[in-house]
């Protein structure tokens, strides 16, 4: 029979055994690629959302909602992130937003901003100036703190049906609005160096809701400029969702890729917008095609917390966004998994000689 000595030894051995391991399993990503995670997972409502008061809301000793996540999950994640995509709506404090970067820059990641716009529908010639001013303010503060990166959904308003299908009076009002904004806001020759466009599923937008037609204004507002200054971004969700078979997608990320306008990859999973091992392919498939096209540049991962107050619509829209895809785990645990995943993908991308190596 083992004495307790013995026994202490060969549980203090079996623990640095699992230390080790751990610490051996950590992944170094191969390719330079910039990856991250949009936040989304730490709540709209309750993390990235401000208050009346313009306000970000905070833990009980005082800090960000959002740091104090990012800064967890930063520690637990089985590879490093470089970057990171903050959701940015208007009317937040200026104070509370500049601490937000700060601290998120504090923790290495490169900053892109996601611009939302409120209260104004880009497609209502009528709002056009509120939409604006909106992006207008949200390129300012871009430029003031160094974003190379920008991207927003300001093709239509989230969850209105009352916009149409006329893609090509849409086409011409969203080039006119952001035309606008390109003049306006300084971001000729600023550090600003693409503007990443998204498109959403059907329900979340009615006229620009496949990457076909998301790809639609991107090429009208680069010819407008004369330039590819604005990407398209390709979200395997809104992919996923689009009624577009995955073929002819990964067929059309080698044309927009191959005219200079691919632009930031989202790893999300169709329908659940959980667990990435719940998309059904999706990522993996679009994720190698945007690599074979040599432009990859840039891949968040995504997941939504199913209860979020703020996407209550999305869950009647869509009841399988309701569905509890953590399997025990935290929200940062179930992203974790998931950077680690995507990781892995990108890896062995290089391994069969897709992808290069840094």
């Amino acid at each position: 029979m083992k004495n307790n000595r013995t026994l202490n030894f060969e549980l203090s051995s079996l623990s640095s055994d699992l230390s080790t391991s751990r610490m051996s399993s950590n992944i170094t990503l191969k390719p330079s690629i910039r990856l991250g995670i949009v936040p989304t997972h730490l709540r709209f409502v309750g993390g990235l959302l401000p208050d009346e008061a313009g306000r970000l809301p905070r833990n009980e000793a005082g800090e960000l909602i959002i740091v104090n996540g990012v800064k967890n999950l930063c520690s637990i994640s089985p590879v490093a992130l470089n970057s990171i995509q903050i959701p940015m709506f208007s009317g937040t404090d200026a104070d509370d937003f500049n601490e937000l970067i700060r601290e998120l820059k504090s923790l290495d990641l490169e900053i892109y901003l996601v611009v939302m716009v409120g209260g104004a529908d880009p497609l209502n010639p009528a709002d056009e100036d509120a939409v604006v001013a909106q992006l207008v303010a949200a390129v300012h503060t871009a430029i003031a703190h160094k974003v190379r990166h920008i991207s927003s959904t300001s093709l239509e308003e989230w969850m209105n049906t009352g916009a149409g299908d006329d893609i090509e009076g849409a086409i011409a009002q969203t080039v006119r609005l952001h035309r606008r904004v390109y003049q306006e806001s300084g971001i000729e020759g600023s550090c600003v160096e693409n503007w990443h466009m998204e498109f959403l599923r059907p329900g979340e937008f009615t006229t620009f809701t496949s990457l076909e037609k998301g790809w639609s204004f991107i090429k009208a507002m680069n010819q407008d400029l004369g330039k590819p200054f604005f990407k398209l971004l390709v979200d395997a969700a809104h992919c996923g969702d689009s009624g577009v078979p995955l073929a002819e997608n990964q067929a059309l990320i080698t044309r927009i890729a191959a005219a200079g306008e691919l632009g930031v990859f989202h790893a999300s999973a169709k329908t659940t917008r959980g667990c990435l091992s719940t998309d059904d392919g999706w990522i993996a498939a679009l994720l190698t095609a945007a690599a074979k096209t040599g432009e990859l540049r840039h891949v968040f991962v995504e997941v939504f917390d199913h209860e979020d107050p703020a996407l209550e619509q999305l869950r009647h829209l869509e009841p399988g966004h309701g569905v509890d895809t953590r399997d025990g785990r935290s929200y940062n645990e179930v992203v974790a998994a998931g950077l680690g995943d995507v990781a892995r993908r990108l890896n062995n991308l290089v391994a069969r000689g897709i992808l290069k190596s840094n």
